[in-house]
């Protein structure tokens, strides 16, 4: 074998047995049998030798590709075996240690308080209905007897919004969820039987208020309703709801512009303790009454057949109360470490207490 050839032989040995990882070996192999490496370039050179000595060189070369193809693969299969060999022994697991715990996700209280107070009501055979979140004066308002002249219609209270398409009217976020019922008696017809959970909106911010809270409503209509049946619904929500069958519940007259009779429903509160259902002091959780009749004729139902009863509760508020939560604020903060405190599992669906 011609000196060249021994000498690209010995480069090519050695330069292999430095390669330790797979680009250093692929380096050696382009750089040797490549399209522009050295064997092949002293392939190409090989026309250039007198015609007795070309058919020997030949040989030559052709004999040294295959000798170091074939060395080149055999370290190419050493260097992977090492490249295993040293994963196995980096990603070893020791199977004596814990597992690793990833963080796992909690229910929102605001959110699980809608899942109770569905589950409550969708024992007692209402479905809930939904409605916009931008509504308008009508359906918001006016529908619902609630005069010009109210406080309520102001923009210190309400936010309003501008009018689009044909109508000259501005619209509203909606500031309570009461659109919803009115919508549905319009949509439905009776017996009708619904909560209506959702988002509302008012221009106050403090500690107990939001610009942007949760409130349910509720609707009944039906022939024969009576006060009767809103006191013995709302009854066996509350003590189902804060899991006491003997909590006190007081109706006490009060007044809404869409209900007649209007009153505002109170639980017994201990204002010393802070202990629902205990203590000598009342709470008010909630309002309700029965359906004004010009409601009911707003919505093309005659009053003379058909009865109802409506409430709405604030969803936050009874969250609160429920869980002893202080700031209303602290719902909206994003606060990690007050999520994970006052957060559910979500493996802990809420179900109705045993007894209700």
């Amino acid at each position: 074998m011609a000196n060249d050839l021994e000498t690209l032989k010995d480069e090519t040995l050695a330069a292999l047995k430095e390669a330790r990882t797979h680009s250093e070996w692929d380096a050696v192999r382009v750089g040797t049998l490549g399209r522009s490496g050295k064997l092949t370039g002293l392939l190409r050179q090989l026309g250039s030798f007198p015609h007795e000595e070309r058919k020997e060189r030949g040989q030559a070369l052709n004999r040294l590709r295959d000798e170091l193809t074939g060395l080149i693969e055999q370290r190419g299969k050493e260097i992977e075996e090492l490249a295993l060999q040293q994963r196995l022994a980096e990603e070893t697991v020791d199977v004596t240690q814990p597992p690793a715990t990833a963080p796992v996700g909690l229910i929102h209280p605001v959110s699980r308080t809608i899942e109770e107070i569905t589950t409550i009501f969708g024992a007692m055979d209402f479905h809930v209905a939904e409605g916009p979140d931008v509504e308008s004066q009508w359906h918001n308002f006016s529908a619902l007897n609630t005069p010009e002249h109210h406080p309520a219609r102001t923009e210190q209270d309400t936010f309003y919004l501008p009018a689009t398409g044909e109508s000259e009217e501005m619209r509203v976020l909606r500031t309570q969820t009461s659109g919803v019922q009115i919508r549905t008696m319009l949509g439905e017809k009776p017996p009708i039987r619904i909560i209506a959970p959702g988002r509302t909106y008012r221009a106050d911010h403090d500690a107990t208020h939001s610009p942007m809270f949760h409130q349910c409503e509720g609707l009944v209509i039906e022939k024969g309703i009576t006060l009767g049946h809103l006191k013995g619904c709302l009854t066996e929500f509350l003590r189902a709801f804060f899991n006491q069958p003997d909590l006190p519940v007081r109706f006490r007259a009060s007044y809404f512009p869409f209900t007649e009779p209007s009153m505002e429903i109170d639980i017994g509160w201990s204002r010393e303790t802070g202990v629902i259902g205990g203590g000598a002091d009342w709470l008010e959780v909630l309002g309700a009454g029965m359906v004004h009749a010009r409601v009911l004729s707003n919505c093309g139902l005659d009053p003379a057949e058909w009865q109802g009863f409506a409430f709405g509760m604030g969803i936050e508020r009874l969250a609160m109360l429920k869980n002893g939560i202080t700031d209303l604020r602290s719902f909206y903060e994003s606060d990690l470490r007050w999520l994970r405190h006052y957060g559910f599992s979500s493996l802990s669906p809420a179900t109705l207490t045993e007894g209700f």
